[in-house]
């Protein structure tokens, strides 16, 4: 009997000792985990630090980048809308890029005679012009005559196509060339246009009218009425202008010289601040 609870109490005792064992093992890798643990948490919460540093700075690298942004937005739209002033005309830089798409239609030749922004707006202006007086049929003959110098367009027409005689009535056979005048006139409405009385330099005085230059003036003053009342070209557009026998094309020696003296030039000129007005118009309406 005393050799079996001898027997009990030293398995007893060895099995305590094996599972102390064991405990003090797992006890001494639970504080190593643990303390791996807290180590990875600690390095966890830096790493978290840090990400956030990075995402405030990048936040604040957007932010900058945005105002950079909306500072290059309004210098773009203070850039478009700066002004240059040519003679009376002011015009904008989006003005301006309108004005070379229509240079894209001019020959390289008359573009490379164009050193100033004044030039290539000359240039602009003139091609709109002839492409107004290309798309009507007036046709040059004796009578007529079509001159296109840089901005200006000057049609001369002959006095027998207009007028009878000494008289500034104007005669029925001038209303063809009246309504294709007309028709120009009103297809480029940033132009201005001069009618100009021409005599011979023959006298002339009667009831109504005291000498040429009355006479020539007269004649314009008809010419403006028909193309106003008749045509419906906008009054503030038309000069009427006379200038007598003073400017004659040829001498006043023989018949023939004297009737190509004697003739009605319609001057169609730019105004500039029209000009640009409309294109400040279609700048604003255009979306």
């Amino acid at each position: 009997m005393k050799k079996l609870i001898l027997w009990v109490a030293v398995a007893t005792l060895t099995t305590s000792c094996v599972s102390k064992k064991k405990y003090l093992a797992l006890e001494s890798k639970y504080k190593a985990t643990k303390g791996s643990l807290q180590e990875t948490t600690i390095k966890k919460n830096e790493l978290e630090a840090k990400f956030a540093k990075i995402e405030k700075r990048v936040d604040n690298y957007n932010r900058k980048i945005n105002s950079l942004k909306d500072i290059n937005s309004d210098l773009q739209k203070d850039n478009d809308t700066k002004l240059d002033v040519v003679g009376k005309a002011v015009i904008s830089n989006t003005m301006k890029e309108k004005m070379r798409e229509t240079l894209k239609n001019v020959s390289p030749e008359d573009l490379a005679k164009a050193k100033t922004l004044k030039d290539s707006m000359s240039l602009a202006v003139s091609y709109k012009l002839k492409k107004s007086i290309n798309n009507t049929d007036i046709e040059e003959s004796d009578d007529i005559n079509v001159n296109i110098d840089n901005t200006v367009v000057m049609i001369s027409v002959s006095d027998k196509m207009l007028f009878r005689t000494a008289s500034y009535r104007v005669s029925s056979k001038a209303n063809k060339i009246l309504k294709k005048l007309a028709d120009i006139i009103k297809s480029e409405p940033s132009m201005d246009v001069m009618i100009e009385g021409h005599t011979d330099s023959r006298s002339i005085q009667n009831d109504v009218i005291r000498d040429n230059w009355d006479l020539s003036v007269k004649r314009a003053t008809s010419i403006v009425r028909i193309l106003e009342k008749k045509y419906d070209v906008d009054p503030s557009r038309l000069i009427a202008s006379g200038r007598g026998s003073s400017v004659p094309l040829v001498e006043n020696n023989n018949a023939e010289n004297r009737a190509r003296n004697r003739r009605t030039k319609i001057i169609i000129m730019p105004n500039l601040d029209k000009f640009f007005g409309l294109m400040a118009e279609e700048q604003t309406l255009t979306p």
